[in-house]
């Protein structure tokens, strides 16, 4: 944790001294919010769109690229949960391109199709932003579970190889990233991930092959460092789909990269309450997004 939130920690907690019950994934089915400023498509299927939220005023406005959860699976909601999120941000003067991707259930999703959606998700926010003024130099992306470990993928995709259908060859460079309950090791977290989404390896790496004997060499976010990024890495103390161990797990091996990684956990929250702006966790979530644009 950084001196800052260290700092902020005891008064952000204080403020919150009648901590609500911890959210439940019916209460995070629940979530909404305001309407987007546009949806842009950045493909030709259903799923490969992005919503914008764009503050009032003139910018250039800093930018949160998010990316939803729901297990890799259309089964546990998504791009319209975190629109609780996104509304709060747009209010704080960040713009918010909040994608929606294939899932490993749907047509073309899966590996490669889920990676392939990010680099294009990418690629439309790059394209869009002079439009929208959107200033892409000052970016973070948060994601939360599944799309936790999307967004730690964004961060390292520089370092894919030429050979694999996910390279791509000039990315938009991410280097602020923070994963909300993410379950990003796919190669040292496979039996949580087994546990608390039911997926398997092949569904989100793919099948080995005689020129990709590895599935992880161009998936596993925890061996595509370093990379440069400094990844904050939230998690509700009473995570039981992400918990905190895994949490530490990773933002070890990212400083034994090289890469600067911290933890902050939660007290008293879920897997959920990282994702809804009325909770007491928001007030020691939008610290660090606000430290991450500064940066």
């Amino acid at each position: 944790m950084t001196d800052r939130l260290r700092a902020l920690l005891p008064a952000l907690l204080f403020s919150s001294a009648a901590v609500a019950a911890p959210m439940t994934l019916d209460d995070y089915l629940k979530l909404s919010g305001p309407a987007p400023t546009a949806r842009i498509a950045y493909g030709s299927a259903p799923s490969q769109f992005a919503e914008l939220f764009r503050p009032e005023g003139k910018g250039p406005f800093p930018v949160a690229v998010l990316v939803h959860g729901g297990c890799w699976t259309i089964k546990f909601g998504g791009i319209e949960q975190m629109r609780n999120v996104a509304g709060a941000l747009a209010a704080e003067g960040i713009a918010v391109w909040n994608v929606e991707y294939r899932r490993s259930d749907e047509e073309g999703g899966g590996y490669p199709g889920t990676y392939q959606d990010m680099n294009a998700a990418l690629d439309k926010l790059d394209a869009e932003a002079g439009k929208y003024q959107l200033d892409t130099s000052r970016i973070v992306a948060m994601g939360h579970s599944a799309g936790g470990q999307l967004v730690q993928w964004i961060a390292g995709r520089g370092r894919i190889p030429a050979s694999s259908p996910l390279f791509h060859p000039n990315p938009l460079p991410v280097r602020e990233i923070i994963s909300l309950g993410g379950l990003a090791d796919l190669r040292n977290e496979k039996d949580l991930i087994k546990s608390s989404c039911g997926r398997d390896t092949v569904e989100l790496a793919g099948l080995p092959s005689a020129a990709r004997p590895d599935v992880f060499v161009d998936t596993n976010a925890a061996e595509l460092m370093p990379n440069g990024s400094r990844t904050v890495l939230v998690t509700g103390e009473l995570d039981t789909i992400s918990p905190p161990r895994a949490a530490h797990d990773y933002a070890a091996r990212a400083r034994k990269a090289g890469d600067q990684a911290e933890v902050l956990i939660l007290p008293g929250a879920s897997h959920y309450d990282e994702v809804a702006a009325t909770s007491p966790a928001w007030k020691l979530v939008l610290p660090v997004i606000r430290a991450a644009l500064e940066r």
